[in-house]
């Protein structure tokens, strides 16, 4: 019976749809990683226990190597609070240069959620880019993320970036509904996605130059002026009680209603820097994020750096895909294609998505391959 080209190719995409339908297996890459994946404290083996902490999730890694010392539940979805600022300027950051100058608009701050965190961003007034970072970070400002997802075309466009990031980078637990981190139905991270972050954020210059500043000033309404800001990280400044950590890196803290207190700290000693990540504390003392990341600290730096790791993160892949060579992206911009191509694939299905496309591929050129031959016994073009 004779089969036309549209109909094998109709043929080969509904196989493609069916492909990206079946469950992925687990990556090569992730299969040294399997105790992340079990519920409880995860140690090296020989080393000591780690100290007693409540957080609902928590993980020490060497940031360099990206050995995993110790872990609790480390791929459990929970809010992530303001810490998924961390995703949202690893996505965002290198779009503008930190001098370029922006004159916020009415459109820029509208929509802010009630109870949002601010700086202090006011419409009329010019703020450098740099300015609205120092917001972003040490503030927490609601407000910066707003403008500049509204410099990088608006929130939609902006979370769709941020979810494509937390693919392109190998993120496993994180579900974006908001750029800022504020409570959102839906919205989810993990101890191990918010560690493979910041282990990638610190790989920019910019990234640890914001994520570390203690104080600065933030331009007052209508440029007259400027107000001094503080970094609400209370280990990175020492403040409300909480003592600075000697060598500590910052990175970001968050707090929701849902999320409870969320912290992601680096720090250095002696030439080694370690990652820690905890999420919800449950113990009801005041600090207790801070204390919890303190004593983590403490135990990692004092475990020998050649103990048995737990698992090993994958090496720090690439937050922005590369501008094809014919097209060039603006300077410092990631073209909207990128986003748009495979913001509809679920995190679990991105593999089973990429196999589906091949497979549409080679039908397609099956298909094409018997119709020049028809063609040639039939007397058509070659």
């Amino acid at each position: 019976m004779a089969v036309s080209l549209p109909a094998l190719v109709l043929a080969s995409l509904s196989s493609a749809a069916r492909a990206d339908s079946l469950p992925t297996p687990e990556p090569a890459a992730h299969s040294g990683q399997s105790a992340l994946y079990s519920s409880g404290v995860q140690v090296s083996p020989g080393a000591a226990r780690p100290p007693a902490a409540t957080a609902l999730s928590w993980m020490v890694t060497d940031l360099r190597t990206g050995k995993v010392l110790a872990a609790r539940d480390a791929h459990r979805p929970l809010p992530p609070a303001s810490t998924l600022k961390t995703l949202f300027a690893l996505t965002v950051l290198p779009k503008f240069p930190p001098n370029e100058v922006h004159r916020v608009a009415e459109t820029d701050i509208t929509g802010l959620q009630p109870g949002s965190s601010m700086v202090g961003v006011k419409e009329g007034t010019r703020y450098t880019v740099a300015d609205l970072w120092r917001g972003v970070f040490l503030a927490s400002g609601n407000d910066a993320v707003h403008t500049l997802a509204m410099m990088n075309g608006g929130l939609p466009a902006t979370i769709k970036e941020m979810q494509d990031t937390a693919r392109r980078i190998g993120l496993r637990d994180t579900v974006v509904k908001s750029a800022d981190g504020y409570d959102t139905p839906g919205q989810h991270s993990s101890a191990y996605d918010l560690s493979v972050i910041a282990r990638a954020g610190m790989e920019n210059p910019e990234f640890r130059r914001f994520a570390s500043t203690r104080t600065a000033r933030f331009p007052a309404s209508g440029g007259s002026g400027a107000f001094g800001i503080q970094n609400t990280n209370r280990l990175l400044v020492g403040s409300h009680g909480v003592a600075q950590y000697p060598g500590l890196l910052g990175v970001k803290n968050g707090y929701t209603t849902q999320a409870g207190n969320t912290l992601v700290t680096a720090a250095q000693r002696n030439g080694r820097t370690l990652l820690v990540t905890v999420m919800n504390p449950q113990s009801g003392q005041p600090n207790d994020a801070y204390n919890e990341t303190r004593s983590l600290l403490d135990w990692g730096f004092a475990t020998s750096p050649t103990a048995t790791p737990v698992s090993v993160l994958p090496g720090v892949r690439p937050a922005h895909p590369s501008a094809p060579a014919a097209t060039p992206a603006p300077a410092g911009h990631t073209p909207p294609v990128a986003a748009s191509q495979t913001s509809h694939i679920s995190v679990s299905g991105w593999t089973a998505f990429i196999f589906a496309g091949g497979v549409a591929a080679a039908a397609l050129a099956g298909a094409l391959l018997v119709a020049r031959r028809r063609a040639r016994r039939q007397g058509g073009p070659a």
